[in-house]
């Protein structure tokens, strides 16, 4: 399997592209930075250590295409004989309402537009918990942007032709993985190892009955093969 991933760099995506290659599929991850594809691309010379190593070392093949300016036509042309794309980019910390908007939502369709003209029909959207309800009175402005982000987000890829899931994990750590999860419409409060988000995300792309499914994901008592089985019926 060939699986685009938007957001290369990220945590999640680091982890996806190396359970991914560790399995003997294709990871190509799109990184918007041009420094990190040129060392990326010269034998030895290593900028970036922490990033650049860890894609070099999960075999990912890394590609220079920022989602912010790049029209969709052109994305498509890295999509081409993908099986799948995986939307796990963010505007990440320190960045304000403005690029929420520009990163979270308006990136994640100009990736489906990308996948329509390729034609990769598989899309995954990493989304968010708590994007169902509008964010209450005295949210901090730049979270509430994110929230709205996410949730447009979904909303324009319901609207589309293709086989998408999209998965709204809880709070996010470095813990280690525990392979046990809650995956359901409605999972409740709780937190994730992104190692368990990655992993639910190479199973989610192996069954095509989770196509259509919004599905929360947080720790639980259910194995993930076992959790995918039963989110996919």
């Amino acid at each position: 399997m060939r699986v685009v991933i938007a957001g290369g760099h990220g945590k999640i995506a680091l982890l996806l592209q190396r359970h991914l290659v560790g399995r003997g599929d294709t990871a190509v991850g799109l990184i918007r930075n041009p420094e990190q594809t040129a060392t990326l691309r010269a034998a030895g010379l290593i900028r970036n250590p922490e990033q650049t190593a860890t894609l070099r070392a999960a075999g990912a093949t890394p590609v220079v295409c920022d989602l912010e300016h790049t029209p969709p036509e052109q994305v498509a042309e890295h999509l081409h004989g993908a099986d799948a794309v995986v939307f796990a980019a963010g505007a990440g910390p320190g960045s304000g309402a403005a690029r929420k908007d520009s990163v979270d939502r308006a990136a994640a369709a100009l990736l489906a537009d990308a996948a329509t003209r390729a034609g990769v029909h598989r899309y995954l959207l990493v989304s968010s918990m708590g994007v169902d309800t509008p964010p209450a009175p005295g949210t901090d402005d730049v979270w509430a942007a994110y929230l709205r982000a996410k949730r447009a987000a979904e909303d324009d890829l319901r609207g589309r032709d293709l086989a998408w899931t999209v998965l709204r994990p809880g709070r996010l750590t470095d813990d280690p993985p525990i392979g046990r999860v809650t995956l359901t419409p409605h999972a409740g409060s709780g937190a994730i190892s992104r190692t368990d988000v990655a992993h639910v995300l190479a199973a989610l792309l192996d069954e095509p009955r989770s196509t259509g499914a919004t599905l929360e994901l947080v720790d639980g008592p259910t194995p993930i093969a076992e959790a995918i089985r039963a989110a996919a019926r």
